[in-house]
Order: C-alpha cells, then sequence, then structure tokens
C-alpha cells in the first residue's frame, strides 16, 4: 500500500518585547532562577493582568504580512491545567476568538512552490521551565519565562513531507526575524515547534488519528523527528496495529519518538474567557499604522534582487534568506559599483564559509560589507586577480586592515605589464621543451600547465587575462 503523510505545524514565536505580556516583569534571556517573575506572572491572590500593547502590535504586523484576517475583536481565554511549572493553575491564550485568522505561506523546494495555510496566529503566554538536571532526582522550577509573550502559529495540515515542513518552518523563522517580532533564537527557545503527524493511504481524504510531537528546537530534529514517527505510524498500520492519538517526545540521541501522554482534546482544558481580561478591540486607525511600518517582506526583497539586480531566483532566495544577510550584500554592491553577481559570489562563497566555519552569525563577521566592497574595487580595477583577493580576505578576516592597506604591504598588486609577462612566458617556454613540443603535437591539455607554471614564476601576480592572451600567440 502506498502511504501519504499528513503534517501540520504549531510553531511558538517568542515575541521581542521587554517586558511580559500581562506584567511589566523583564524577558531577558538568561537572568538567574526565579529573579523575572511577579505577583501577576505567579498569579498571587488580588492581581490582575494588564495587556502588553507592544505584544498586540506585533501579532498585527505579523497576519499582515501573511495576507490573514486580523480581528478587529479577539478574546483571552483560560487554559486550565495543571503542572509544576504553571503558578496559576491555567495558561492565559486565546481560543474561539484568536487575533489573527485564516493566512498563508508561500514555500518553495527545489522544483515546485506550495501554499500552506495558516488557520490562526493567537496570543498566550509562556509557562514556567522545569530543571531536571543536576537536583539528584528532584526537579527545579524556574518562573523567569512564566507570562512571557508567544505568538502561536497553527498551520493546516497542508504538509506532505519532512522536507515541506522544514521548508515551511525556515520560511517562518525568516519572516518574523524580517518584522523583527522575534529573534528566532531555536537554542535559547525563542523558535519552537509541535508537529501535528499522521499518515492515510493514498488518495484517502479521511485523515489518519495523528501524533503530536512536542517542543522541537532545531529544523534538523524536526525533519529526524517527523521521519521517524512517519515510519513508526505505517509500521504499526502494516503490521495491522492501531496507531494511537497521544503526545510523543523526540529523543535526539536515540533519534525516536516516545510516548508522553494521551492527547488532550479541547474540552480537558475546559476553556472559557479569562474574567480579568475585556475582550481586545483593535481599531482600524492602529491596524493601519501597523500596515504603515511593516518592512519590505522576503518575498518581495527576492524579486528587487533578480529585477534590479540581475540575479538567478536561487541567488535572491539565498541572499534574502536573513534580512541581515540581504542588507549586507545590498551595502556591498552600493558601496563596491561591482557587477551585483561577482557580490552576490564573495558574500555566499567566502563569507559564508567563513562565518560557518567560525560559527557565526552575519551580524557578527569581522569584515564588514564595507571592507568587502574594498575588495572587489580592486578585483574590478585590476589591481588584483580572484585568486589575489582571497589571499587579502584571509588576512582581513585576521584583522590585518583595509584591502588597498594589505595589497600595498604585502605587495600583492597584480603585474600587468606585458612586457614582464612575456619575459616570464618566455622562461617557461624555454625551461619546458618536451611539453611544447607534446602542445605542438596537438595536446592542447598542456595549455593549462604552461598557464600555471606562469601563475607559479608570477607568484600568482600575473594578470590570468594577459596569460592566456600572450600565451595562446607565443604557443601558436
Amino acid at each position: 500500500m502506498t502511504w501519504e503523510t499528513v503534517i501540520g505545524l504549531e510553531v511558538h514565536a517568542q515575541l521581542a518585547t521587554k517586558s511580559k505580556l500581562f506584567s511589566g516583569s523583564a524577558t531577558a534571556y538568561g537572568a538567574p532562577p526565579n529573579t523575572q517573575a511577579c505577583s501577576v506572572d505567579l498569579g498571587l491572590p488580588g492581581v490582575l493582568p494588564v495587556l502588553n500593547e507592544e505584544a498586540v502590535y506585533m501579532a498585527c504586523k505579523f497576519g499582515l504580512s501573511i495576507n490573514a484576517n486580523v480581528a478587529l475583536r479577539s478574546v483571552f481565554a483560560r487554559k486550565n491545567y495543571f503542572y509544576p511549572d504553571l503558578p496559576k493553575g491555567y495558561q492565559i491564550s486565546q481560543y474561539e476568538l484568536p487575533v489573527v485568522e485564516r493566512g498563508n505561506l508561500l514555500i518553495e523546494l527545489e522544483d515546485y512552490e506550495k501554499v500552506i495555510g495558516i488557520t490562526r496566529a493567537h496570543l498566550e503566554e509562556d509557562a514556567g521551565k522545569s530543571l531536571h538536571e543536576d537536583f539528584q532526582g528532584l526537579t527545579g522550577i524556574d518562573l523567569n519565562r512564566a507570562g512571557t509573550p508567544l505568538l502561536e502559529i497553527v498551520s493546516e495540515p497542508d504538509m506532505r513531507s519532512a522536507k515541506e515542513a522544514i521548508a515551511y518552518m525556515k520560511k517562518l523563522h525568516s519572516l518574523v526575524r524580517y518584522l523583527g517580532i522575534c529573534d528566532g533564537n531555536m537554542q535559547e527557545g525563542s523558535f519552537r515547534c509541535d508537529a501535528n503527524v499522521s499518515v492515510r493511504p493514498k488518495g484517502q481524504e479521511t485523515l489518519g488519528t495523528r501524533a503530536e510531537l512536542k517542543n522541537l528546537n532545531s529544523f534538523r530534529f524536526v525533519e529526524r523527528a517527523i521521519n521517524y514517527e512517519v515510519d513508526r505510524q505505517i509500521s504499526i498500520l502494516e503490521s495491522g496495529g492501531t496507531v494511537l492519538q497521544e503526545t510523543r517526545l523526540y529523543d535526539a540521541d536515540k533519534n525516536e519518538t516516545r510516548s508522553m501522554r494521551s492527547k488532550e482534546e479541547a474540552n480537558d482544558y475546559r476553556y472559557f474567557p479569562d474574567p480579568d481580561l475585556l475582550p481586545l478591540i483593535i481599531e482600524p486607525d492602529f491596524l493601519q499604522e501597523v500596515k504603515s511600518h511593516l518592512p519590505e517582506l522576503p518575498n518581495d526583497k527576492k524579486q528587487r534582487f533578480i529585477n534590479d539586480y540581475g540575479l538567478s531566483a536561487y541567488d535572491a532566495s539565498v541572499l534574502t534568506a536573513s534580512r541581515e544577510l540581504a542588507d549586507y550584500f545590498e551595502e556591498t554592491v552600493q558601496t563596491s559599483s561591482s557587477d551585483a553577481k561577482l557580490c552576490a559570489n564573495w558574500v555566499m562563497g567566502d563569507l559564508s564559509a567563513s562565518l560557518n566555519k567560525y560559527n557565526l552569525e552575519i551580524t557578527q563577521a569581522p569584515i564588514s560589507a564595507a571592507h568587502l566592497a574594498g575588495i572587489l574595487r580592486r578585483i574590478t580595477d585590476n589591481t588584483i586577480s580572484g585568486k589575489i583577493a582571497k589571499q587579502v580576505f584571509e588576512l582581513m578576516w585576521d584583522g590585518a586592515g583595509n584591502a588597498d592597506e594589505i595589497i600595498e604591504k604585502q605587495g600583492l598588486k597584480q603585474v600587468t605589464d606585458t612586457s614582464l609577462i612575456e619575459k616570464i612566458i618566455d622562461d617557461v617556454i624555454a625551461n619546458n621543451p618536451t611539453q611544447l613540443a607534446d602542445y605542438r603535437s596537438d595536446k592542447d591539455k598542456l595549455f593549462g600547465f604552461f598557464v600555471g607554471q606562469v601563475m607559479k614564476l608570477s607568484k600568482g601576480k600575473a594578470n590570468p587575462a594577459q596569460v592566456n592572451e600572450l600565451l595562446k600567440k607565443k604557443l601558436s
């Protein structure tokens, strides 16, 4: 039997506000345990929540960016459950009337594009954190995260493979960072995902029984967890078993999912409108203000890079994957006045390779866009060759100065004196009579040998174009 995978994702994006959703407590990461939780976060008697307007602004920003309906009236509800890191015994969330409904996101894979529906995005407060290490069989509770504002983004079950799920998640990750509403730091839990996974016979419309994979905090783990779960469910069904509706955890060390608890339904949480909070009313003027401050979005920027810079769709996709990378590329182009493709090649090539090697973000690059532009200017005006430029780049990365300073100090200027290059060529030809005879006996592949010898003798400084042109004349 042929099986079809059905995937829906629930992504929790921590909003980049300085204070919590319903209190003035700080949201900074890394504070000592239980130093950023006030009486409101702890749900002490007599306290009342006050909604953070900036969180609402960010939710509206997201809704407009995915062509969704931003509700002018939405309602906060209490989601009731008991867990040690939930001090109030309930979580303030949104249920029947969320702030954002019915949006979509275009994802791009190697050979096709697909629109993924977004059912809703709602505001809710985060719970605290249970710590199971270093407590000798006990559990520690850190409530710093309690009350931190989240935007929970719920997709339609439109994805049919782990690759589509990753493409969607990466696109969403890029979008929230472009909007400036979430830092996207997955290691710190600012951007995490629950995946609902089921399988069904190909052609069947009814959905299969799903398992929810909780708290996946890396793209690699999401892909591995989904693939494992799909194989697990197919194996159960093909052996005549029944897939249980449950919540499962992914164990990255063993690359497997394991049962956590039976899956709750909405009525298990006994949702009801929070009596301490009025309905959230968004005025049209407020929404218009949000709209006027939307940045250029990834898809629009990608198309502009194609139109304005003549880049391929692939190059434009890579360069607009993050707002910071796109800004770096544009500054490089504008400062260097060089060919956009040359700039793209260096940003996507040597720069990205070095960032990956040292595990750095583009914002941490020791070479600024202006300094990279300095290298590219010297390639364009033939002061240095592309090969020498790589030497300059490495020295600049190590802090040796700007391009002009390095070229001058290291004596790296390209040799463009025709008579000097001709003399080097003459020496190479004179010193390699056997190869010369073979070349003239229709062994054209030896041309590369002569080029290499000339470049070696010139210490890589001879202009490659001139070397090729002069060699052809000398060898003919």
